[in-house]
C-alpha cells in the first residue's frame, strides 16, 4: 500500500484524484517492517513468556521464527502476484473470493486494530514504572493524540522518522549486548545452555503457548505486504523485504533474549509485564535504564506510526471496495490520508486503558495467525489449482509443500492460545459472519468485489 512522493498541484482545471504514492524502496520497506515490530519488542512479553516457557525464551523465539518464515515465504508469493493494499484480504479475496477475503480480513484487523494498542500500553507501562508519579492513563492519551496527528499528515511524514527510530534502538541494543558482555565474562560461572533449558518447571506444551503469544513479534513482515501500493515495484521488492524483515528481527529477537536471561537467570519476576527493567537494571544501573526507556518509548511510537498506518490502509481498502461504508472508509484526504479509517483507530486504542498486556498480546496473536493460516491456502489455492503450477517436482514444493506446512505449524499454534483468546477471538470471527450476512442479504447479494487496482 504505499505511494510515491507528494507532487506539486497541477496548474490545470482539473487535479488528480487523491492517491497512494509511490516512494518506498527495499530499504523503506525493510525499515517499516522493523519499526513496525520494534526491534526491542522482545522486552514487550519478556516476562509472560519467559515466566510461561519456564525460561526457555529463546527457545520460543527459534520456534516462532521456523513457522512464521514458512508463512513469510506465502506472503512474498502472494505479494508479488497480488500487489495491492489489503494485504490477507487482497490475497485470500483473490484466491477464494470476496466474501472468504472479507472473513480473513476482519481476523486481520483484530491484530492491526489490537497492535497500536498494545504500544499505547506498553509506552504507558515503562514511563509509569520510570516515573511512578505520573499516572499511566496520562502517557496512553498523551502517545495516542501524538501519533494520530502525525499519520493524518501522511505516509511521507511516516517514513521519515523510521531511520531515527530504527538507529536509537540499534544503539541500545550495541550498549546493552556490550555491557551484558562484559559483565558475564567477569563473573566467571556463566552456563550457556541456561536459556535453552530453563528452570525445568515448564513442559514442552509450554513452549508452543510461549511461541504462539511471540507471533505478534513477527507482525511487521505482513504489515510491509499492506505497503504494496506505496512501493516502487511491489511484484519484486515486497517479497524481498518481507522475507529480510522476517530474518533479521528473528535474529536479534532470539540473540537479546539468549543474553537477557543469562543476565538474569531466572522466570520469576515482581511485576511480570515490566519484567524487562529488572533485566536492563542487573546490566546498566539506572543510566541504562533510562536509556532503555527512552530507546523503548521512541520505537513503541514508531510502531504505533507505521502500525496504525497499516490498519487505516486496510480499512481503507476495504472501503473502497464497499465491503465497508465506501463514503466513510473509501476516501483520502488530498495528502493521501484515509482519515476516517485514522479516526476510528484511535479511538479503538482507547481500550489500552483497560485491557490486560497479556489479553492485547494473545488477541494479536490469535488475528494474526487466522490471517496467517488463510494466506498459506491461499497460495495452494491461487498457484498450484487456479493457475495449475503443481506440474513439476520443484512446483509441488514451492507451491503445495511447504504452503502447507506453513498452514499445519500456524493452525498448531494458534491452538495453542489459551481458552479466553479462544473464546474472544472466535465471538470476533462470529460478529465478522453476522455483518456479512447482513452485508449480503444473507448471501443473496454478492459481496462487493475487490478491486486490485490502485485509486
Amino acid at each position: 500500500m504505499t505511494a510515491s512522493l507528494p507532487t506539486e498541484p497541477m496548474t490545470d482545471a482539473v487535479a488528480p484524484a487523491p492517491g497512494f504514492r509511490r516512494v518506498l524502496r527495499l530499504p523503506g520497506l525493510v525499515l517499516l517492517g522493523l519499526v513496525y515490530m520494534v526491534p526491542l519488542t522482545v522486552f514487550t512479553t519478556y516476562g509472560i513468556v519467559t515466566e510461561i516457557t519456564g525460561g526457555r525464551l529463546p527457545v520460543a523465539y527459534a520456534l516462532t521464527l521456523v513457522v512464521m518464515l514458512f508463512t513469510a515465504r506465502s506472503y512474498g508469493r502472494m505479494a508479488g502476484a497480488v500487489p495491492t493494499a489489503g494485504s490477507a484480504y487482497a490475497y485470500v479475496s483473490t484466491a477464494f473470493g470476496p466474501a472468504a477475503g472479507f472473513l480473513s480480513g476482519w481476523s486481520l484487523l483484530l491484530d492491526y486494530l489490537f497492535l497500536p494498542m498494545i504500544n499505547y500500553l506498553v509506552i504507558g507501562i515503562f514511563l509509569g514504572a520510570y516515573l511512578p508519579g505520573v499516572p499511566v492513563w496520562v502517557f496512553i492519551l498523551a502517545s495516542i493524540a501524538l501519533v494520530t496527528v502525525v499519520n493524518l499528515a501522511g505516509i511521507t511524514s511516516i517514513a521519515r522518522t523510521n531511520v531515527l527510530i530504527v538507529g536509537v534502538q540499534a544503539v541500545f541494543i550495541a550498549v546493552f549486548v556490550t555491557l551484558a558482555v562484559v559483565q558475564l565474562a567477569g563473573s566467571g560461572a556463566v552456563d550457556p545452555l541456561a536459556p535453552l533449558i530453563g528452570d525445568g518447571d515448564a513442559g514442552p506444551q509450554a513452549l508452543f503457548a510461549g511461541a504462539a503469544i511471540l507471533c505478534l513479534s513477527f507482525l511487521g513482515f505482513d504489515a510491509v505486504s499492506t505497503f504494496a501500493e506505496e512501493s516502487t515495484n511491489a511484484r519484486t521488492l515486497v517479497p524481498r523485504a518481507i522475507m529480510l524483515t522476517t530474518v533479521i528481527a528473528g535474529v536479534i529477537f532470539i540473540g537479546l533474549s539468549y543474553i537477557s536471561y543469562l543476565v538474569l537467570p531466572t522466570s520469576v519476576f515482581d511485576d511480570v509485564d515490566a519484567a524487562s527493567l529488572d533485566v536492563v537494571r542487573t546490566v546498566g544501573g539506572a543510566a541504562l535504564s533510562a536509556f532503555f526507556v527512552a530507546a523503548y518509548v521512541a520505537g513503541s511510537l514508531g510502531s504505533a506510526l507505521t502500525s496504525q498506518a497499516s490498519v487505516s490502509r486496510i480499512i481503507y481498502a476495504m472501503g473502497r471496495d464497499g465491503v465497508l461504508p465506501r463514503r466513510v472508509f473509501g476516501r483520502l484526504s488530498g495528502r493521501g490520508a484515509p482519515v476516517a479509517a485514522i479516526v476510528v483507530t484511535s479511538a479503538v486504542a482507547l481500550l489500552a486503558l483497560v485491557i490486560s498486556l497479556t489479553t492485547i498480546s494473545s488477541m494479536i496473536s490469535f488475528g494474526a495467525l487466522v490471517a496467517f493460516s488463510m494466506v498459506n491456502l491461499s497460495v495452494v489455492k491461487y498457484f498450484a489449482i487456479d493457475r495449475g503450477r503443481r506440474r513439476t517436482a520443484r512446483d509441488v514444493l514451492s507451491f503445495v509443500v511447504l504452503p502447507l506446512i506453513g498452514f499445519a505449524t500456524t493452525v498448531w499454534l494458534w491452538t495453542s492460545l489459551s481458552a479466553l483468546t479462544m473464546v474472544i477471538g472466535l465471538t470476533w470471527a462470529g460478529a465478522g459472519l453476522v455483518y456479512l450476512l447482513c452485508l449480503t442479504r444473507g448471501f443473496r447479494r454478492p459481496t462487493p468485489q475487490l478491486d486490485l487496482k490502485e485509486t
